[in-house]
């Protein structure tokens, strides 16, 4: 007998009890994936601190605590940060999964490009995050009025800032998966996004000053790469728009 759930076809019927117990078993296997991402990450989130604290002024590398237990906990939130991006990928499989039957078997497939679109624009915005955003914005804040305070990083507030940056990147870069599903929705098109492009390069622009980079270098470095997976996105949209409206589906909404 298989430990995974099966997952139901298209059109295939089922009760609600069984629905229920796909969904409690496809909960538990993401708690497991999770449990053992924990393991892993916490084994070796000695080298996960040195990752994150590297961006930090080598003067400034071991961040300070200011209870007994906040290292012990400090670990702990860092490891199960980075078992929850370890255990992503199954996590939303199982999701997907879940989800897939409510899909005919042409959009399935579609659906699975753009998870898998969203998984690498995902972990392209956490490194450029990291390396970009990230180093220019420690060096910034480390040494503003540098000559007025004494300059400590806690450790709490620095892994929760840290964490912050590259969440707030990874998931302004899923900007084309978003436009994508509102085209393949319906509720955009193409032609009003080449169009409008224009009001769209503007709002990229506004959301990579939003971001957390505060130094005029970091923003711009935001800005380029937005824009440019914004006109992506258009182009995208252009080549898979007359593809999507070939499959039978809902009428688009009224202008």
């Amino acid at each position: 007998m298989s430990v995974l759930p099966r997952r139901l076809r298209h059109g295939e019927e089922a009760t609600l009890v069984e629905h229920l117990g796909e969904l409690r078993t496809r909960l538990i296997v993401c708690l497991a994936a999770l449990a053992v991402g924990f393991a892993v990450t916490y084994g070796f989130h000695g080298r996960i601190l040195g990752w994150l604290n590297r961006p930090l002024p080598e003067h400034l590398q071991k961040p300070v605590t200011f209870s007994p237990i906040e290292p012990f906990a400090t670990s702990i939130l860092v490891s199960l940060w980075a078992a929850l991006l370890l255990a992503l990928p199954i996590i939303f499989w199982q999701l997907w999964a879940f989800l897939a039957p409510a899909f005919e078997e042409h959009r399935q497939r579609s659906m699975v490009l753009m998870v898998g679109f969203a998984t690498a624009l995902g972990v392209g915005g956490v490194a450029f995050g990291y390396f970009v955003i990230l180093p220019p914005a420690i060096h910034f804040l480390t040494n503003y009025d540098s000559s007025h305070y004494t300059i400590l990083i806690r450790a709490r507030d620095y892994y929760k800032f840290a964490t912050f940056v590259l969440l707030g990147v990874a998931i302004a870069f899923e900007v084309p998966v978003f436009v994508l599903g509102l085209v393949r929705l319906r509720i955009l098109t193409a032609a009003k996004l080449r169009s409008t492009w224009r009001f769209g390069v503007f709002a990229m622009v506004v959301l990579g000053v939003i971001l957390p980079g505060v130094d005029p270098v970091s923003t711009i470095l935001s800005v380029i790469p937005l824009v440019s997976l914004y006109l992506l996105s258009i182009a995208l949209a252009s080549f898979l728009e007359p593809r999507w409206r070939s499959d039978t589906g809902p009428a688009p909404l009224p202008e």
